[in-house]
């Protein structure tokens, strides 16, 4: 080995120890990266409109931050009061339950029946819980500073690349050999493609199971059936995790007035899941890109292990980039070479 090809290995192995050493740096750096490629589409739009470009970028920008301060307005006030309401009438609701100890122990095994004997504790438990909750305001008001400050990071670089995008993707192809770098562009350019692809089909997906949720929900006259309708569909951003985490309040919300109404909403919620899994997303994304289910459940493990909530969070655009570059990179420019 020569000693140039020593010092270049030596090199290599010093930035991934930093490159993980900042690993939540990185993570919000492709955050902004990922909005970027989003909102691109978009001022492109704009720009098809004879709109300048900084004027555009702008009318994006703006646009995302009405859509998050609607989302917000929308969904958070009517929860912390529904949650207060829960605190207060979930006893009442167990104690529905155990009402029901008849019918349910024909169904389900003696043995979860005679658990739910224990639901009169449960339910101080759960006050309890929640008083903590509340009372824990400091910490949770410091935690919500981090992540404003985070949120304002992703939005700065997001319009500094918004704005100029050339010269950080010149920096990155400076990184490869000369003769890769035009290789990298195209790469580079595959990877915005496949980016803005699943952006489109992830929006589209989640505006589609809003309506269907929000719809069901008053159907069955479920309380904040519109606020647990946009809240469904932008959990769905987190596939297979996202759309279970959408079902549990709207549940404890129908539970309060009888298990029948429960179980309506829970299958309600999962009929909609199945036709968004086998129907929506083959229909969106199959234009888009191509993940294989197997893979994305695997990679939200992965990318969750390593990297916390905003890993899971990101666990699909970053399978998405990882893909193209092992496709493009590995299999095609490596293993397929004779």
């Amino acid at each position: 080995m020569r000693t140039g090809q020593a010092i270049a290995i030596v090199i290599f192995i010093v930035c991934l120890y930093f490159s993980w050493q900042i690993r939540q740096v990185l993570l919000l750096v492709f955050s902004a990266i990922v909005i970027a490629v989003a909102l691109n589409r978009l001022v492109r739009v704009f720009q098809r409109l004879r709109i300048k470009r900084p004027i555009a970028i702008f009318l994006s920008i703006a646009l995302l931050l009405l859509l998050i301060a609607g989302f917000f307005i929308l969904v958070v006030p009517p929860f912390l009061t529904q949650l207060q309401d829960l605190a207060t009438l979930a006893p009442e609701g167990l104690e529905r339950l155990r009402s029901w100890s008849g019918w349910l122990r024909d169904i389900i095994p003696d043995q979860f029946v005679q658990e739910t004997r224990n639901w009169g504790g449960l339910a101080e438990q759960l006050r309890s819980l929640t008083f903590n909750l509340f009372g824990n305001f400091l910490t949770l008001f410091t935690n919500s500073l981090g992540v404003l400050l985070n949120v304002l990071i992703v939005l700065v670089l997001t319009i500094m690349l918004l704005a100029s995008p050339t010269p950080y993707r010149q920096g990155f192809t400076l990184l490869f050999p000369a003769s890769y770098r035009p290789r990298v562009e195209e790469i580079l350019q595959q990877c915005e493609r496949s980016l803005g692809g699943w952006v489109t089909g992830t929006l589209a997906n989640m505006v589609i199971i809003s309506v269907l949720n929000a719809i069901a929900l008053l159907i069955l006259q479920v309380p904040l059936a519109l606020a647990n309708g946009v809240l469904s569909g932008v959990l769905t951003f987190i596939p297979n995790i996202g759309p279970t985490l959408s079902t549990i309040p709207p549940i404890l919300l129908a539970l309060l007035d009888s298990p029948e109404k429960a179980i309506a909403v829970l299958i309600a919620y999962i009929a909609i899941q199945q036709l968004e899994s086998n129907v929506l997303t083959p229909l969106i994304m199959q234009r888009q890109v191509s993940l294989l289910p197997a893979v994305t459940l695997a990679s939200q493990l992965v990318f969750a292990s390593f990297f916390g909530f905003l890993g899971l969070f990101l666990a699909l655009p970053l399978l998405v980039v990882t893909q193209v570059w092992v496709k493009e990179l590995l299999v095609k420019d490596v293993l397929n070479q004779r």
